[in-house]
C-alpha cells in the first residue's frame, strides 16, 4: 500500500495542516505503514503515540525517528528535531482507527463481519461459524483469541481483538483473497479503547456475562466492564442483533437497539433457536452432547450430535446457528452436518492414544471459575473414574480470579495439579500457594508443580484406564509469559511427546 500523507491526514481532522514549516513540501510524500509500536518504524510510516494504561507511546517517538519515521500523530507535543512532521489530535486511537479504514481502502463496507462479544464462549461461536460458512461454501475469515485466520493464511495475535490497524489490514487482506465473511471477537478492552471503531457488523452477538477482568489494568468496577460490552450494541451499526435470552443481561445489552434481534437459549423455548433433550453423548473417542433443536418454534431435523459437551455449549452452537441459518441461508440439514464433526482448537480439545486406553486428555482455554465450573461439570457427566485437573493462574493481574479456580475445582475433581500458567513476573510457587490457600478444609487433594511440562508428563505416567484428565488455561496458546519472555511452549506437543514416550515405553 502507498498513499500520500495529506490524503491520510486530511481523514482526521477535517485537514488542519501539521504543526511544521515542512509541510507544503512533504505533503505528498508517500506512506507505505502505519504503526504503534517504534521498533515496526520505518521511513515512509507513521507513527501513532498511542496512550495506554501501562506505556505511553508518545516516550517512544525519538525511538521511531532514529528509524528513520518521519511523521507523528500525537495528542501533544514531541521533542523531535525539526524535520518530524508532527500532527497533534485529541485521541491517538480514534485517529489510527480512522487513518487505516482510509489507508487500506475501506474493506469494512466489503467483508461481512460478525461480531461477538461475552465472557465466555467467544472463541468457540466465532470458529463454528467460521467452519460452517466455510463448509457451506462461503468463504469466511476469523480474527480472535486463536489469531487470525482466512484461506491459507495463518497469523498469531497478541490480544483477543488486535488494534485497529491490525483489523484493517487483515480485512483488506480478507476481501483481496475473497473471503466473503469474517468472525470477530470482540473483548470488553477493545470496545473500551476503541480498537473496532469505524467498523460496520452484518451481526453482532451478545453470548453472555459474568465477573472476570475487574481490577489492577482491567476494569475497575463490573458495571464498567459490562458497560464496556454494551457499546457493541448501542455505538456500532449492524443488521442483526443475536442474543442469550438465558442470560438475565441480555435485555440490558439489547435495549433501545433498532437492528433486528434473533435469541438463542436452552431454557426459554420463545427463542428464535432453541434446544432442549439435551444430554452426555459418548462416540467412540468422542465426548459430545446430543440434543433436539427448535427453529422459530419448528422442531429441525431430529436429534443432533455436537462434539463439545454441557449445555454452554449447545447455547454456543445455537448462537452461530442464529448467525448462519438466519443471516446466510445455511439450510438445517448442511448445518447438522458440519456441526457433529466440528472442532475448535484448544476449546474441549480432545487427545487420546492407544498407549492409554480408556483415557481421555482434554485441552481447554477455562481460564476463570465460571468456564472451569462448566467444564468439570459437563465432563462429571460422563463419569469418569477420576476427574484430573491440572492449571494454574497469570501473574501480576486478576489475582481475585484464583480463588475462583480454586473453588470451582475443590469439590469436583478427584485431583488437582496445579502449576504455571503465564506467570510473568510473579514467582510460580507464589501464585501456587495463593491458589491453594482458596481451597476449602475437605477439597480433593492437590499436587504442586511448578513446571507445566514436567506437571503435564507426571500425569500421562500415572493416568489409569477410565480418568478424565483436563489441562485446563493454555487451550490454544503456544508460548508461556515468563518474566517479560514470551518462552515458546505447546502443550499439545508435550502431551503427544509423553504419550509417544509411554507407547514406546509399552512394547520395550
Amino acid at each position: 500500500m502507498r498513499k500520500p500523507i495529506a490524503s491520510l491526514l486530511k481523514t482526521l481532522s477535517g485537514g488542519i495542516v501539521p504543526d511544521s514549516p515542512l509541510w507544503d513540501r512533504v505533503q505528498n510524500t508517500p506512506i507505505t505503514a502505519l504503526c504503534y509500536d517504534s521498533r515496526l518504524a520505518t521511513e515512509g510510516t507513521v507513527f501513532f503515540c498511542l496512550v495506554g494504561k501501562v506505556s505511553d507511546g508518545h516516550a517512544f517517538a525519538q525511538s521511531a525517528y532514529r528509524r528513520g519515521c518521519r511523521f507523528f500523530v500525537a495528542e501533544r507535543g514531541l521533542d523531535l528535531p525539526p524535520d518530524a512532521v508532527i500532527f497533534t489530535v485529541p485521541d491517538t486511537r480514534a485517529a489510527l482507527a480512522d487513518t487505516a479504514a482510509e489507508f487500506y481502502d475501506h474493506p469494512e463496507r466489503d467483508v461481512r463481519i460478525i461480531g461477538l462479544t461475552g465472557t465466555k464462549g467467544k472463541t468457540t461461536t466465532a470458529l463454528l461459524i467460521q467452519s460452517l460458512l466455510n463448509g457451506a461454501g462461503i468463504p469466511t475469515g476469523y480474527i480472535g483469541t486463536n489469531g487470525i485466520d482466512y484461506g491459507e493464511y495463518h497469523y498469531t495475535t497478541v490480544n483477543s481483538t488486535p488494534e485497529s490497524v491490525e483489523i484493517y489490514r487483515h480485512l483488506r487482506g480478507m476481501r483481496d483473497a475473497g473471503i466473503v465473511a469474517c468472525t470477530l471477537e470482540i473483548s470488553s478492552q477493545a470496545l473500551w479503547m476503541g480498537r473496532i471503531r469505524g467498523l460496520i457488523f452484518d451481526s453482532t452477538l451478545f453470548l453472555n456475562l459474568s465477573r472476570d477482568h475487574i481490577g489492577g489494568v482491567e476494569h475497575p468496577t463490573m458495571e464498567h466492564y459490562r458497560d464496556c460490552k454494551r457499546l457493541l450494541f448501542t455505538d456500532y451499526p449492524t443488521h442483526t442483533v443475536v442474543g442469550g435470552v438465558d442470560d438475565p443481561v441480555t435485555p440490558y445489552m439489547t435495549e433501545g437497539v433498532t437492528a433486528p434481534v434473533l435469541s438463542f437459549a436452552t431454557r426459554d423455548p420463545s427463542a428464535t433457536w432453541y434446544a432442549d433433550d439435551i444430554r452426555p453423548d459418548r462416540r467412540g473417542d468422542r465426548l459430545g452432547v446430543s440434543f433436539s433443536p427448535r427453529r422459530r418454534g419448528q422442531a429441525v431435523g431430529g436429534e443432533w450430535f455436537l462434539p463439545f459437551p454441557g449445555d454452554f455449549n449447545v447455547r454456543n452452537a445455537l448462537a452461530a446457528l442464529c448467525v448462519v441459518c438466519e443471516g446466510f441461508g445455511v439450510g438445517p440439514a448442511l448445518a447438522k452436518e458440519l456441526l457433529s464433526n466440528a472442532s475448535v482448537t484448544g476449546r474441549f480439545e480432545a487427545v487420546t492414544s492407544p498407549a492409554l486406553p480408556g483415557v481421555t486428555f482434554i485441552i481447554d482455554y477455562a481460564h476463570n471459575g465460571v468456564s472451569l465450573t462448566s467444564i468439570l461439570d459437563a465432563l462429571t457427566e460422563y463419569a469418569p473414574k477420576r476427574l484430573i485437573c491440572l492449571f494454574g493462574s497469570v501473574g501480576g493481574r486478576t489475582k481475585e480470579r484464583r480463588r475462583d479456580l480454586a473453588l470451582a475445582a475443590a469439590h469436583r475433581a478427584d485431583l488437582c495439579v496445579l502449576t504455571a500458567d503465564n506467570p510473568a513476573d510473579e514467582p510460580v510457587m507464589e501464585i501456587i500457594r495463593d491458589i491453594d490457600a482458596h481451597f476449602p478444609p475437605d477439597a480433593c487433594p492437590r499436587i504442586h508443580e511448578p513446571d507445566r511440562e514436567a506437571a503435564i508428563r507426571m500425569l500421562v505416567s500415572r493416568a489409569e484406564a477410565g480418568d478424565i484428565i483436563l489441562l485446563a488455561g493454555k487451550g490454544h496458546e503456544t508460548y508461556q509469559l515468563i518474566g517479560t519472555r514470551r518462552m515458546e511452549f505447546s502443550e499439545r506437543e508435550i502431551l503427544k511427546e509423553a504419550l509417544r514416550e509411554r507407547a514406546l515405553a509399552g512394547i520395550l
